[in-house]
């Protein structure tokens, strides 16, 4: 039986907790403020998906592993759906005009486009199209 779980919540270490949900707030992203205090922000990624970005200190309670400093190595990737290419550019110029910096590449392989920007704590997210109509059904 395949694990199908009804909600996601990616955990995020932040260094500065009001400058990242700034950072997001201005990409359009909300904050569920219920679960939001001085150590923890719940943003609200759609109905069933939430990046949680904990303050490195307070992070570092749920792991005895040391934490990756996310500007000089990558443990994820966080990849997020948009409706179109044009979408796709949207997100990542204003992530970029906001205080994001580019990660890589643009990808275009004809069915799928996509770019990515690595926020202010250098976690990486990718912004990815896919034109389904151009995908063969196995």
């Amino acid at each position: 039986m395949a694990l199908k779980a009804s909600n996601t919540f990616i955990n995020l270490p932040v260094k500065d907790l009001k400058k990242t949900m700034d950072f997001f707030s201005q990409l359009g992203f909300e904050f569920n403020m219920q679960f939001t205090d001085d150590n923890a922000a719940c943003m609200v990624i759609n109905d069933n998906t939430f990046a949680m970005l904990l303050v490195e200190t307070f992070f570092q309670t749920f792991t005895k592993k040391e934490l990756a400093d996310a500007a000089k190595s990558t443990e994820v990737l966080i990849g997020l759906s948009a409706d179109s290419r044009s979408e796709v550019d949207e997100i990542v110029n204003k992530a970029l005009s906001v205080g994001g910096s580019a990660a890589g590449d643009t990808q275009d392989h004809g069915f799928m486009y996509s770019r990515s920007f690595q926020d202010v704590d250098g976690h990486i997210w990718e912004v990815i199209y896919m034109d389904q109509s151009a995908i063969q059904q196995a």
